[in-house]
């Protein structure tokens, strides 16, 4: 049966190379769509990382004109007990201004040993692990015991470890970055997300802040009780206002800051979804109407067929079967073109995104061919010898 086809196919060789072209074709626009709907999609389903529940961002500049660091030090203290003080306030840390979700970005290249990988660096202080709820993978975050350490304390995340170490142990290293700032490593935490739910948690260093920092930071982060609302907002800004005066203070909540992030990121998520389900529908408009005008050309044959004997439920699975191997040679080209997108590493996208779009599209692609050789197949078996040999 398999050999009758593929010789009814190479006698037609002609009239199924624009069907052919056109599976073709239609495969690869499948793939691309998919793989670029699947890396989104893939990366919302990871874990955030770290508990935005709850968790305020104040941005504040202009706060002070103190020139002497010691001086400095103690009023953002004060600024801090003040808000401690307050009974919907859990615990205040300040920290450097790239909050997640604030679009705020601060990054470098981080060496060990001739490694080198690029990290937001983040600048905190004892308490930001517990507000922020990093999860703890190896070691220890730092505390006030490493104060007199010689190398600035680091902790880094999980993908910063696996680029920089592999399978080594990270704790005890020292990496430094391109401005030559050493650091020694003395924890690992689990990756987070910074930009939006659908993008791929980034490589990260948190770096012990220090006296020098002081001038620079300009953002905290504040944890507040369930249930805090609008009043207790007002009241944390009054507060602030009075003990930094002349600031220009700004309070955001994380979780709406992440809402709007993923809002921004889903727009071409959404775009993507529009053209891959406009090119599944042109595909299977042009794949139907190209095996309908085929099979009107072989009205004779079909009556032919039917004249000596053939069924028409024989008929209709002859045409289906013609459809599903045609498919086949087209998506044999189609897998061998898509899969030197995962060899050679194009777009810097992980390979389980290429290979899980081979297989939807090549899935995608058999059902579209199969619902749209039925209909067709269904008519020929309906056509009488007697009159499809008359009009031949």
């Amino acid at each position: 049966m398999l050999t009758h086809l593929i010789r009814l196919i190479w006698n037609k060789k002609k009239q199924n190379f624009l069907l052919l072209l056109e599976i073709f074709f239609s495969f690869i626009g499948l793939f691309a769509g998919i793989t670029f709907v699947l890396y989104p999609y893939n990366n919302y389903k990871l874990p955030t990382g770290f508990d935005y529940e709850n968790l305020w961002a104040v941005n504040f500049d202009n706060a002070t004109e103190i020139k002497n660091i010691d001086s400095l030090q103690v009023f953002r203290e004060s600024a801090k007990k003040v808000l401690l003080s307050m009974n919907g306030v859990e615990d205040v840390t300040y920290c450097s201004n790239n909050i997640p979700f604030s679009g705020n970005s601060s990054n470098t290249g981080i060496t060990y040993n001739g490694a080198q990988s690029w990290a937001n660096i983040y600048s905190t202080e004892d308490n930001y692990a517990k507000i922020m709820g990093l999860q703890l993978l190896e070691g220890r975050w730092f505390s006030s015991n490493d104060q007199a350490a010689k190398d600035r304390p680091a902790v880094i995340s999980e993908g910063l470890k696996k680029k920089l170490f592999g399978d080594e142990n990270a704790l005890g290293k020292i990496v430094s970055t391109d401005a030559k700032d050493r650091m020694k490593v003395v924890g690992v935490v689990r990756d987070i997300k910074v930009e939006s739910e659908n993008e791929m948690p980034a490589p990260g260093i948190y770096r012990r802040m220090d006296t020098i920092d002081l001038r620079s930071i300009n953002s905290m982060l504040v944890k507040v009780k369930q249930g805090a609302n609008a009043a207790m907002e007002s009241t944390v800004y009054k507060a602030l206002s009075n003990t930094m005066k002349n600031a220009n203070i700004e309070i955001e909540h994380v979780l709406d800051m992440r809402t709007a992030k993923n809002k921004a990121m889903r727009v071409p998520f959404i775009v993507f979804c529009i053209i891959a389900g406009f090119l599944i529908t042109n595909v299977a408009l042009g794949i139907f109407g190209v095996l309908w005008f085929n099979i009107h050309k072989r009205k004779g044959e079909i009556g032919l067929r039917r004249a000596v004997g053939a069924t028409g439920k024989a008929i209709s699975w002859q045409l289906v079967s013609e459809a599903i191997l045609l498919a086949t040679l087209s998506l044999i080209l189609g897998v061998l073109f898509a899969i030197q997108f995962p060899l050679l590493m194009t777009f810097d996208l992980p390979a389980n995104n290429y290979f899980t779009a081979i297989i939807l599209s090549a899935l995608i692609i058999y059902v579209l061919v199969i619902i749209c050789a039925l209909y067709p197949g269904k008519q020929a078996a309906a056509i009488y010898p007697a009159v499809a040999l008359h009009e031949d």
